[in-house]
């Protein structure tokens, strides 16, 4: 890792540090204080043994000894203690930020990511910054206090012994300058797999049956075991550049020390040195090699929380939707004689240099009755949606709710006036009456239990252990249930408008007839726009607009698309809607 990346990480991993500023530089402190206790215990055992030399009481320099242990005793359990509470505090603002901004990013930014790859950033990641903020910073700091501290007093002691010392140090410093790059490197790659494992991995479970079903588990497997390998391999090869620097290291100082007793001990024999300043300079010489491993030990924390703290960086990237309206706003749209919703002129993209999803649209869709957009796949259904939900924005054209630009209201006030039933119908965390005070928390069992009768599903409910307060789980509900508490979370309170992603994609035969049933009467109520892909939903729909290649082919009723689009026949009898038809008139 070159000098200049390794500055720029610290940059980042600084930024989480400063807030905690003061409480970072009084664990300094105290970890000074507990080193400077630390390196006065052989100047202590010296004085022992002088005292037993002079003949004189050894009270006081035991006392000594046993005051400087019970010292570094209790500054140790309050550097333990601050330090473990800064882990966690910066824990949980690094994760308390990136959820935040995971919610309130744009969901094609959001989207371009793995859900599990950004899980990882929250979990695994934010426990390496811990590490290396709580931990390693503070025992960097402390390690050179203690080293140079450990230095200097055998200095005091003897410059002869301290020079064969010091070339030992020196050595061990100039290997780790070149292993540890290495070691940095492979602990990131070993985190960058980490983070495909899970990326892979979650998707998988959560696709479970369609794996089986696939007979894709070996498959499947060895890909995802693919990734823990390389991981492991990165790993492995960061543990052997380790192994290797630590035998060097630690057989560099352990024949320091056999060379200092050869020497001190020749000096003691010419009377150049005394036995108890001897014994001192060898017990430094024996924690020389504590300081040493805790800045090794640090370093690679430090190196493995850089890598981390860049990645949770990487989603203060995420572009957020706007909160304000961009233009000041006058109050709530009013319907009046606007329509629900209406596109002028609506062009979209995915993201800068793609090619638009959409061009040039003109849709209105009228406060009451029901819209269906019908098309091939590609054809850009999903996002007219995203466009009215506010997912996606224009980059030409413009969008209205009640004849007031899309432009003058917030995001929120845009979906305060819309209900979203997403094909998919995903589970929410929780109970039954959870999932369906998702978007009204302040409904009443009474509204709930309305809502449930309103698409057939009551009595499902009331089967469940605990009804409404039954914790709904993957097994709880079949895919039309599912699909079914999804439309009735939309339908607990009015909406103005209705937006179905295929309401009835996975509803059985019989309760397909309630779901129509239920999307009339919010037709007679509101506005409803479904998107299409059994054309059993829209048949009769009061307008039905054909989408192709991004642009409006058609519109118009079953029957008038039937005699003059030639796509929307085509649909027609690719699908095979075998209901009888009204006649026209």
């Amino acid at each position: 890792m070159s000098t200049p990346a390794v500055a720029s990480g610290f940059g980042v991993l600084r930024s989480f540090a400063r807030p905690h500023l003061r409480t970072l530089l009084l664990g300094l402190a105290l970890a000074v204080a507990g080193s400077a206790t630390g390196l006065a215990i052989p100047l202590a055992t010296k004085r022992v043994l002088d005292s037993l030399g002079a003949s004189g009481s050894i009270a006081g320099p035991i006392g000594l000894l046993l005051g400087l242990f019970v010292v570094g005793a209790i500054i140790s359990a309050l550097q333990w203690t601050l330090l473990g509470t800064l882990g966690e505090r910066v824990v949980l603002e690094a994760r308390e930020s990136m959820v935040r901004r995971f919610l309130r990013a744009t969901v094609p930014g959001l989207t371009r990511r793995s859900a599990g790859e950004l899980v990882t950033r929250v979990t695994s990641d934010t426990v390496l910054l811990r590490e290396a903020i709580s931990a390693s910073l503070v025992g960097l700091a402390n390690g050179v206090v203690m080293l140079v501290g450990t230095l200097v007093l055998m200095a005091v002691l003897d410059l002869v012994l301290l020079a064969t010392t010091l070339a030992a140090v020196l050595a061990v410093i100039a290997l780790f300058a070149v292993l540890m790059p290495g070691i940095a490197r492979a602990q990131e790659r070993v985190q960058e797999h980490v983070g495909r494992l899970g990326a892979v991995l979650e998707p998988a479970l959560r696709a479970i049956r369609t794996v089986k079903a696939s007979r894709a588990e070996g498959r499947l497997a060895d890909g995802i075991v693919g990734h823990a390998k390389e991981a492991m391999r990165h790993g492995v090869r960061g543990v052997r550049r380790e192994a290797v620097a630590w035998t060097i290291a630690w057989s560099g100082i352990q024949l320091a020390i056999i060379v200092v007793l050869g020497v001190g001990a020749w000096r003691v024999g010419l009377g150049l040195l005394e036995v108890s300043t001897l014994v001192a300079f060898l017990l430094y010489a024996f924690g020389l090699m504590e300081p040493i491993m805790d800045l090794s030990e640090n370093l690679t924390g430090l190196q493995a929380g850089i890598a981390a703290s860049r990645r949770i960086r990487q989603v203060q990237h995420l572009e957020l939707e706007p909160q304000d309206a961009a233009a000041p706003s006058d109050g709530s749209p009013s319907a009046g004689s606007h329509p629900a919703l209406e596109l002028r002129g609506v062009t979209a993209a995915y993201g800068p240099g793609l090619a638009p999803a959409v061009r040039g649209v003109d849709l209105v869709v009228p406060v009451r009755g029901h819209t269906a957009i019908v098309g091939p796949s590609g054809a850009g259904k999903t996002t007219l949606f995203a466009l009215l939900l506010r997912f996606l924005e224009p980059q030409a054209g413009q969008i209205l709710l009640a004849g007031r630009p899309y432009a003058e209201l917030a995001p929120s006030e845009v979906r305060a006036r819309l209900a979203y039933v997403e094909q998919e119908t995903p589970l929410l965390p929780g109970t039954v009456a959870d999932n369906l005070r998702f978007t009204h928390p302040d409904a009443t069992d009474d509204e709930l239990w309305a809502a449930l009768e309103r698409v057939r599903l009551r009595e499902a409910v009331e089967s469940l252990d605990g009804g409404l307060d039954a914790v709904l789980t993957p097994s709880s509900l079949s895919g039309g249930e599912r699909q079914r508490i999804a439309l009735a979370r939309a339908l607990v309170r009015t909406p103005e408008v209705l937006l179905l992603d295929e309401a009835t994609a996975q509803v059985d035969g019989l309760t397909e007839a309630a779901v129509h049933d239920a999307i009339r009467e919010q037709a007679r109520l509101g506005a409803v726009v479904t998107i299409a892909h059994r054309l059993s939903t829209v048949v009769d729909a009061d307008t039905i607009v054909v989408v192709e290649d991004g642009r409006i082919r058609a519109r118009g009723t079953h029957h008038e698309l039937m005699a003059s689009d030639e796509l929307y026949r085509g649909l027609v009898a690719a699908l095979r809607v075998d209901r009888p038809l009204a006649p026209a008139g």
